[in-house]
Order: structure tokens, then C-alpha cells, then sequence
């Protein structure tokens, strides 16, 4: 249909497929408007092992803690600076799903958060007996980071600002 040359089958086509019309304006000029992730879930195999690990060492706050008779799990809503990040789970039955940050696979590799000194965060680290791998730099920022675990053997990533 040639919409520039029948003004009345133009509109008889709008007004008879007005939801078709609605979605293919969405598409074509609408545009996904991510803010920001939202939040994280990790799946942990130990509840409290893994919730000392993220407020004790990784200084997250918990905003929410449920457990969840039914599941025989603990739901916890993690906060970083205030902003909700990560949502611990646990469950009774797992297995391992993650076994190095830079395999190429599908889903979540690893877990990244943003530091500004990075001799700060190794000395920290080093203070609480976490295993990490050297400094490294980043080939196309310059930026330096550097990966340790979780409990669980996810991996974390440092990335420093």
C-alpha cells in the first residue's frame, strides 16, 4: 500500500489495525532506556559463609533478609552504597556452575565491582587471607584489576577507577 496516494485507505488501514500500527511505531522509533543493572543474582552453597563475605570483605549492606520456609532457602537483597546490587540466594541441592572468569561460555562469568585504589584493595585482600592473582592491566583501558573468589568460587573482579 502506497500511503502518500489514498488519504481515506490510509486511514481505514490505521483505524483497522490501529495495535498492529501502535507496536510497529514502538519498534521503529522507541529504543530500550537501560539506566542501569538492576541487580545480580548469585546462587550461594553456603548462606552464611557467603553473607559474611559480602558485607564482611566486599562491604555490602543488607537491606533485606527472608527466608523461605517452603524452598529451605534464604533470599538477601545486597546493597552497595546504598544502591541494590546483588541478591544472595541459597539452596539446599547445587552444583558448581562457574569454573573460570574467562572461559567462553553462556550466563554470568564472573562479578565486577569499581575501586579507586587499587594498592588499597590488594593490601585488603592480603589482610584477610583471599587468595588473588596478580595486578593486571587492561589492554584497550589501561586500567588496572585483578580476580579472587567468592566461597563458592565465583569469580570477583576488581577494577579500579
Amino acid at each position: 500500500m502506497n500511503f502518500s496516494q489514498d488519504k481515506d485507505k490510509n486511514l481505514l488501514f490505521f483505524s483497522q489495525n490501529y495495535y498492529l500500527c501502535k507496536i510497529i511505531i514502538k519498534i521503529l522509533f522507541a529504543m530500550l532506556k537501560l539506566n542501569r543493572i538492576h541487580h545480580v543474582a548469585i546462587i550461594c552453597s553456603d548462606y552464611r559463609r557467603s553473607l559474611d563475605f559480602y558485607t564482611r570483605i566486599l562491604g555490602l549492606t543488607v537491606i533485606a533478609e527472608h527466608y523461605r520456609a517452603e524452598r529451605d532457602s534464604y533470599k538477601c537483597d545486597l546493597a552497595l552504597g546504598g544502591d541494590y546490587i546483588i541478591e544472595l540466594f541459597s539452596y539446599s541441592s547445587l552444583q558448581p556452575c562457574i569454573e573460570n572468569p574467562e572461559t567462553e561460555t553462556t550466563g554470568l562469568t564472573h562479578l565486577a565491582f569499581e575501586i579507586d585504589d587499587m594498592t588499597s584493595a590488594m593490601a585488603e585482600l592480603d589482610r584477610q587471607r583471599i587468595p588473588h592473582e596478580e595486578i593486571r592491566i587492561d589492554k584497550y583501558t589501561g586500567k588496572h584489576f585483578v580476580f579472587f573468589h567468592d566461597p563458592d568460587g565465583m569469580p570477583v573482579e576488581l577494577y579500579e577507577k
